[in-house]
C-alpha cells in the first residue's frame, strides 16, 4: 500500500520548483504530483500553468489526456488490470467482472470506504504471462480468479497483496 502526503500548496510548489527546469516539464511535474499526493489535485493546474508560462487549458489537456493520472485520491490499495489485447485474448474481460464483484467496486472507481481503487492499464509488458495486473506496484502474471480472490482478501484485511 502506497503512502502519500496530504495535499498542501506549499508542498506542491516545492514539487513544481524541483522539476520546472526539465525539458517538457509538464509531464514530469504531473507524475511527481501523483507520486507525492497519490493524485493530481485540481488546484495544482493553475500553479503549473503559471510556473511554466502555459495556459490552464494546456496543463488540463495534458492531465486529462493521459488515463494514468488520477484527479481524485486513490484507495489504500490500487489494483490495475491489464486491458491490452494479449490479456483480453487470455480472459481479462471475465477477470475484470470477477474483480469488480469481489472488490465491490467498478472499473475506474474507488470504493466508498477508500479501501481499493480498480483501474485499467494498457500493457504491462507481461504478454507472455497474460492476463496480468499491477497491485500496489507489484506485477502479477498469469492472473486468475483464485489470485483475484486472494487480492480481495488482502484488501479486506488491510494488508499488502501476498501478506494473507
Amino acid at each position: 500500500m502506497a503512502v502519500y502526503e496530504d495535499w498542501s500548496t506549499e508542498r506542491a510548489a516545492q514539487v513544481i520548483a524541483e522539476h520546472k527546469h526539465l525539458d517538457g516539464a509538464t509531464m514530469p511535474i504531473l507524475h511527481a504530483m501523483q507520486e507525492t499526493f497519490g493524485f493530481v489535485p485540481d488546484p495544482v493546474v493553475p500553479m503549473i500553468a503559471e510556473t511554466l508560462n502555459l495556459s490552464r487549458a494546456e496543463v488540463y489537456g495534458v492531465l486529462t489526456f493521459y488515463h494514468d493520472f488520477r484527479r481524485e485520491p486513490p484507495g489504500r490499495t490500487v489494483v490495475k488490470l491489464c486491458a491490452a489485447e494479449a490479456c483480453q485474448s487470455m480472459g481479462s474481460t471475465a477477470l475484470t467482472a470477477h474483480a469488480e464483484e469481489k472488490l465491490g467496486v467498478s472499473m475506474g472507481e474507488t470504493s466508498a470506504d477508500g479501501r481499493v481503487t480498480l483501474e485499467p492499464i494498457y500493457c504491462l509488458g507481461l504478454c507472455a504471462c497474460a492476463p496480468s495486473a499491477l497491485v500496489d506496484g507489484q506485477l502479477v502474471g498469469r492472473l486468475d480468479r483464485a489470485t483475484l480472490d486472494e487480492i480481495a482478501e488482502c484488501v479486506a484485511a488491510g494488508k499488502h497483496f501476498g501478506e494473507v
